[in-house]
């Protein structure tokens, strides 16, 4: 098999090379010069045999509009193209249809696994019709752990339904991690605990917390004790707000996630205006002392 992937980034190159070595052909494209095997998108169409197949691994929104709308001019009936970012669902809707009106197929698939993929495989959930699915199964079977495919691969449902599992897949880790944030600061300020580190390590094996999760935390405080060269600053990329507005939309109770997304808009404040405005409302009903406001550095 022969395929095309558009997007060669921390995950795309990664991605690029599991495939080769499970002997899937790939001809990736990509604008970084240093990484790309041809020098545009109809140099990569050219290069694929038909019916072709394309991966496109970039960043979700107006980059995956444009990759989406220059594969629909550029593609033939037949063809098939799989958006593998982080696409929300409803884009993938859109998508599919501006595809169609040129007979090209699409799927979209959920990718975890981010900068480990390439050592221990992906996470795949991919959404649209059950045929296209089929004929893209040596590349899912490439990418994916080995051992059973139920175990590191879905067929979600409709098209959307496979970035919708990754969306809610993300959100749940959304709370994980902040799970695991708070226990690591609470164990952190107790003055009777001595070993914190070993404390997770502990957890690693026959307990009910243990994740992988938990590894990456193991080895984040082993490299740097007390995370002193990292700063409290927590970014996010999407998926988050998107299933807080799903569970919402659907009624669906989700506090432990919105927390986490919450928490993370926290991160971001070097001094906070709500967090002013408790302490001066607790110091005017109850007469609680309040910190005085740091002096700016002129």
């Amino acid at each position: 098999m022969h395929i095309g992937l558009i997007g060669l980034g921390k995950m795309g190159f990664n991605m690029r090379e599991r495939l080769r070595g499970k002997g899937i052909e790939v001809t990736g494209f990509d604008r970084n010069p240093d990484r790309t095997d041809v020098a545009n998108i109809e140099e990569l169409v050219s290069a694929l045999p038909a019916p072709r197949i394309i991966w496109v691994m970039v960043p979700a929104g107006q980059i995956t509009d444009a990759v989406v709308k220059d594969l629909s001019e550029a593609l033939s009936e037949g063809d098939l193209v799989i958006d593998g970012g982080n696409s929300k669902f409803t884009d993938d809707q859109i998508h599919a249809t501006l595809l169609a009106q040129k007979g090209i197929r699409f799927l979209d698939c959920g990718v975890s696994g981010g900068v480990w993929g390439l050592e221990n495989g992906y996470g795949l959930m991919a959404g649209g019709l059950q045929d296209d699915v089929e004929r893209a199964m040596p590349i899912f079977d490439a990418l994916r752990p080995d051992g059973d495919r139920a175990e590191s691969f879905v067929h979600v449902g409709d098209v959307g339904a496979g970035h919708y599992a990754k969306m809610v897949h993300n959100g749940i880790e959304y709370g994980l991690m902040q799970s695991y944030a708070e226990g690591y600061e609470l164990l952190e300020a107790k003055d009777i605990v001595k070993d914190v580190h070993g404390t997770f390590a502990a957890w690693q094996k026959g307990t009910v917390v243990r994740s992988w999760l938990l590894d990456l935390l193991v080895k984040a405080v082993q490299e740097d004790p007390g995370l002193s060269k990292i700063a409290g600053y927590v970014e996010d990329s999407g998926e988050g707000r998107w299933t807080v507005e799903e569970a919402i939309a659907n009624s669906v109770p989700a506090p432990a996630i919105t927390a986490a997304l919450f928490a993370r808009f926290a991160s971001r404040q070097e001094d906070s205006p709500s967090m002013k405005m408790v302490a001066a409302l607790r110091n005017q009903f109850g007469g609680h002392a309040v910190k005085p406001a740091e002096p700016k550095p002129e």
